[in-house]
Protein backbone atom coordinates (compact mmCIF):
# COMPACT_ATOMS: atom_id res chain seq x y z
CA UNK A 1 0.00 0.00 0.00
CA UNK A 2 1.52 3.36 -1.03
CA UNK A 3 2.36 5.90 1.65
CA UNK A 4 0.54 9.21 1.27
CA UNK A 5 2.86 12.18 1.61
CA UNK A 6 1.88 15.45 3.24
CA UNK A 7 3.15 18.94 2.45
CA UNK A 8 5.39 18.71 5.51
CA UNK A 9 7.14 15.67 4.02
CA UNK A 10 8.42 17.80 1.11
CA UNK A 11 10.05 20.43 3.35
CA UNK A 12 13.64 19.92 4.37
CA UNK A 13 15.27 21.26 7.50
CA UNK A 14 18.72 22.81 7.33
CA UNK A 15 20.40 22.90 10.73
CA UNK A 16 22.25 26.06 11.87
CA UNK A 17 21.18 28.25 8.93
CA UNK A 18 21.48 31.22 8.68
CA UNK A 19 23.29 30.94 12.01
CA UNK A 20 23.82 28.48 14.84
CA UNK A 21 20.71 27.35 16.68
CA UNK A 22 18.29 27.96 13.79
CA UNK A 23 16.43 25.09 12.16
CA UNK A 24 15.74 26.58 8.71
CA UNK A 25 12.58 25.18 7.09
CA UNK A 26 13.40 25.10 3.39
CA UNK A 27 10.37 25.16 1.08
CA UNK A 28 12.46 25.08 -2.11
CA UNK A 29 12.28 21.28 -1.98
CA UNK A 30 8.49 21.57 -1.86
CA UNK A 31 8.49 23.97 -4.83
CA UNK A 32 10.80 21.68 -6.83
CA UNK A 33 8.47 18.69 -6.61
CA UNK A 34 5.45 19.02 -8.94
CA UNK A 35 3.16 16.91 -6.73
CA UNK A 36 4.23 18.66 -3.55
CA UNK A 37 3.88 22.10 -5.08
CA UNK A 38 0.43 21.31 -6.52
CA UNK A 39 -0.65 19.87 -3.16
CA UNK A 40 0.48 23.01 -1.32
CA UNK A 41 -1.31 25.38 -3.71
CA UNK A 42 -4.52 23.32 -3.63
CA UNK A 43 -4.48 23.13 0.18
CA UNK A 44 -3.76 26.84 0.55
CA UNK A 45 -6.77 27.63 -1.66
CA UNK A 46 -9.19 25.21 -0.04
CA UNK A 47 -10.27 27.26 3.04
CA UNK A 48 -11.12 30.22 0.81
CA UNK A 49 -13.17 28.37 -1.83
CA UNK A 50 -16.40 30.19 -2.44
CA UNK A 51 -15.29 33.48 -0.89
CA UNK A 52 -15.07 36.62 -2.98
CA UNK A 53 -11.41 37.46 -3.38
CA UNK A 54 -10.23 40.20 -5.74
CA UNK A 55 -6.44 40.07 -5.36
CA UNK A 56 -3.71 37.87 -3.95
CA UNK A 57 -0.89 39.63 -2.11
CA UNK A 58 2.45 37.85 -1.64
CA UNK A 59 5.16 38.79 0.83
CA UNK A 60 8.76 38.86 -0.39
CA UNK A 61 10.15 36.56 -1.55
CA UNK A 62 8.75 33.04 -1.36
CA UNK A 63 5.27 34.53 -1.02
CA UNK A 64 5.71 35.66 -4.64
CA UNK A 65 6.02 32.05 -5.81
CA UNK A 66 3.04 30.84 -3.81
CA UNK A 67 0.93 33.94 -4.35
CA UNK A 68 1.55 33.95 -8.08
CA UNK A 69 0.48 30.33 -8.38
CA UNK A 70 -2.63 30.92 -6.25
CA UNK A 71 -3.57 34.06 -8.22
CA UNK A 72 -3.18 32.10 -11.45
CA UNK A 73 -5.35 29.26 -10.14
CA UNK A 74 -8.06 31.74 -9.09
CA UNK A 75 -7.71 33.90 -12.26
CA UNK A 76 -6.92 36.92 -10.09
CA UNK A 77 -4.31 39.65 -10.09
CA UNK A 78 -1.19 39.33 -7.95
CA UNK A 79 0.33 42.14 -5.87
CA UNK A 80 3.85 41.93 -4.40
CA UNK A 81 4.80 43.45 -1.07
CA UNK A 82 8.53 44.07 -1.26
CA UNK A 83 11.41 45.22 0.84
CA UNK A 84 12.04 48.96 0.81
CA UNK A 85 13.52 50.32 -2.40
CA UNK A 86 12.63 47.39 -4.67
CA UNK A 87 9.41 48.70 -6.27
CA UNK A 88 9.49 51.43 -8.93
CA UNK A 89 6.94 54.23 -8.83
CA UNK A 90 4.85 55.58 -5.99
CA UNK A 91 4.64 53.36 -2.91
CA UNK A 92 3.47 53.40 0.68
CA UNK A 93 5.68 51.93 3.39
CA UNK A 94 5.27 50.15 6.71
CA UNK A 95 8.03 49.71 9.27
CA UNK A 96 8.08 46.69 11.57
CA UNK A 97 10.30 45.18 14.22
CA UNK A 98 12.59 42.21 13.75
CA UNK A 99 14.31 40.32 16.55
CA UNK A 100 17.54 42.09 15.61
CA UNK A 101 16.31 45.48 14.42
CA UNK A 102 13.69 46.85 12.08
CA UNK A 103 12.69 46.53 8.45
CA UNK A 104 10.40 48.28 5.99
CA UNK A 105 8.10 46.78 3.36
CA UNK A 106 6.31 48.61 0.56
CA UNK A 107 3.39 48.26 -1.84
CA UNK A 108 2.47 50.35 -4.87
CA UNK A 109 0.04 53.05 -3.80
CA UNK A 110 -2.45 52.00 -6.49
CA UNK A 111 -2.14 48.20 -6.14
CA UNK A 112 -5.29 47.71 -4.05
CA UNK A 113 -8.52 49.61 -4.57
CA UNK A 114 -10.84 50.51 -1.69
CA UNK A 115 -13.20 47.64 -0.91
CA UNK A 116 -11.14 44.95 -2.63
CA UNK A 117 -11.01 41.59 -0.87
CA UNK A 118 -7.45 40.30 -0.46
CA UNK A 119 -5.79 36.99 0.37
CA UNK A 120 -2.32 37.45 1.93
CA UNK A 121 0.17 34.65 1.24
CA UNK A 122 3.65 33.69 2.45
CA UNK A 123 5.65 30.54 3.05
CA UNK A 124 6.33 30.90 6.78
CA UNK A 125 4.61 32.42 9.79
CA UNK A 126 7.10 33.04 12.60
CA UNK A 127 6.63 36.15 14.78
CA UNK A 128 4.08 37.62 12.37
CA UNK A 129 5.85 40.97 11.98
CA UNK A 130 6.13 40.89 8.19
CA UNK A 131 2.55 39.65 7.77
CA UNK A 132 1.25 42.34 10.13
CA UNK A 133 3.09 45.01 8.14
CA UNK A 134 1.58 43.62 4.92
CA UNK A 135 -1.91 43.62 6.42
CA UNK A 136 -1.50 47.23 7.51
CA UNK A 137 -0.40 48.26 4.00
CA UNK A 138 -3.42 46.57 2.38
CA UNK A 139 -5.78 48.13 4.94
CA UNK A 140 -4.25 51.60 4.46
CA UNK A 141 -5.18 51.30 0.77
CA UNK A 142 -8.75 50.37 1.71
CA UNK A 143 -8.48 46.63 1.09
CA UNK A 144 -10.00 43.97 3.32
CA UNK A 145 -7.94 40.92 4.26
CA UNK A 146 -10.07 37.81 3.79
CA UNK A 147 -7.39 35.48 5.10
CA UNK A 148 -3.70 34.85 5.63
CA UNK A 149 -2.38 31.60 4.15
CA UNK A 150 1.00 30.07 4.97
CA UNK A 151 2.74 26.78 4.26
CA UNK A 152 4.48 26.65 7.66
CA UNK A 153 3.60 27.92 11.12
CA UNK A 154 6.20 28.11 13.89
CA UNK A 155 3.72 28.26 16.80
CA UNK A 156 6.28 28.88 19.53
CA UNK A 157 7.12 32.26 17.96
CA UNK A 158 3.56 33.57 18.36
CA UNK A 159 2.76 34.83 14.87
CA UNK A 160 -0.61 33.10 14.60
CA UNK A 161 -1.79 34.63 17.88
CA UNK A 162 -0.51 38.04 16.81
CA UNK A 163 -2.51 37.94 13.57
CA UNK A 164 -5.60 36.40 15.15
CA UNK A 165 -5.55 39.20 17.75
CA UNK A 166 -5.83 41.57 14.77
CA UNK A 167 -8.97 39.68 13.72
CA UNK A 168 -7.29 37.76 10.90
CA UNK A 169 -8.26 34.30 9.67
CA UNK A 170 -4.98 32.33 9.64
CA UNK A 171 -4.44 29.07 7.78
CA UNK A 172 -1.17 27.10 7.74
CA UNK A 173 -0.59 23.73 6.09
CA UNK A 174 1.81 22.42 8.72
CA UNK A 175 3.67 23.39 11.87
CA UNK A 176 7.19 22.80 13.11
CA UNK A 177 8.31 23.10 16.72
CA UNK A 178 11.21 25.36 17.63
CA UNK A 179 12.74 28.33 15.86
Amino acid sequence: MPVTRTVKDYIRTIVDFPHEGIMFRDVTTLFADPRGFRMAIDQMLHPYAGLRIDKVVGLEARGFILGGAIAHQLSLGFVPIRKKGKLPGAVISEEYQLEYGEAIVEIHDDAIQPGEKVLLVDDLLATGGTAEAGIKLVERLGGEIMGCAFVIDLPELGGRERLETMGMDVHALCAFEGA
